[in-house]
């Protein structure tokens, strides 16, 4: 098993992306501290986990709670290996919408508290030589228009992670890095399209533009490349984006009609 006595913290992990990363996780042997709004999908995801789970459930923006998330880990399965920053607001706005509150709540859930969970795990992580996964977005590079404070606020992940993935690795010997998930196919991307108007088999009917595949791309997928980047096959890499889409987010050829 590749996470072999692991203890790894998931943000975001009661649903979608962080809940496959967990299962993921704990299927390779590590035991996962749980996190998210949502308790009784948190507790679902730790009864399946059972002994190799902990629960928390906070707004990961509120003070305090990521030295919670460490201190539940620490004092649960007795230290902390890896961080996995995956929590964040995804919601839609431009910028009429968009007003100065709204994006500082954005980017208060999506980029200050990774980092100050960060911040809060690097004294155990650093007697580990242990290592962070922040979950970024495709968005960071640009967005779509009508995405502009989430896109804003994966940019400036995007660069925490270049930059701490340098320092870090050098005055502390913990890797930092970041892949990029494109159109997922989670609970809560389904539910927030059928909000919008479309029909309840909406991703069923994909154009090929948006998906060449057919199909998007599922949280199991996403979670199965996570476990390298967490895991000790991943060796000294540090500081570096990876992209997961179907198709390249930038110089891309898109099919003519």
């Amino acid at each position: 098993m590749r996470l072999k006595g692991k203890v790894i913290i998931v943000t975001g992990s009661t649903t979608g992306i962080g809940k496959a990363i967990a299962l993921r996780c704990a299927a390779e042997g590590a035991f996962m501290v749980v996190h998210g709004l949502e308790e009784h999908w948190g507790k679902e995801v730790a009864e399946e986990l059972g002994d190799k789970a902990a629960l928390h459930i906070e707004d990961i923006s509120n003070e305090g709670a990521p030295a919670r998330l460490v201190k539940l880990a620490t004092d649960r399965f007795g230290k902390l290996d890896a961080v996995v920053n995956n929590a964040a607001i995804i919601a839609s706005s431009n910028i009429h919408t968009t007003d100065p509150a709204y994006l500082r709540k954005l980017i208060e859930v999506n980029t200050i508290a990774p980092f100050a969970l960060i911040k809060a795990a690097l004294p155990e992580l650093t007697k580990n030589h242990g290592s962070v996964l922040n979950i970024g977005s495709v968005n960071a590079y640009c967005g779509e228009p009508n995405l502009l404070a989430y896109s804003m606020s994966k940019g400036a992940l995007m660069t925490m992670t270049r930059n701490l993935g340098d320092t870090l690795f050098r005055e502390n010997h913990v890797r930092v890095n970041q892949i990029n998930p494109g159109w997922v196919l989670t609970e809560n991307e389904a539910l927030r399209k059928k909000e919008q108007g479309m029909p309840e088999n909406w991703y069923q009917d994909l154009s090929p533009l948006n998906a060449p595949a057919g199909r998007l791309l599922w949280p199991a997928e996403i979670a199965a490349a996570a476990v390298y980047w967490l895991s000790d096959e991943c060796g000294p890499i540090s500081g570096q984006v990876v992209d997961l889409e179907q198709h390249p987010m930038i110089g891309r050829n898109p099919p003519k009609n």
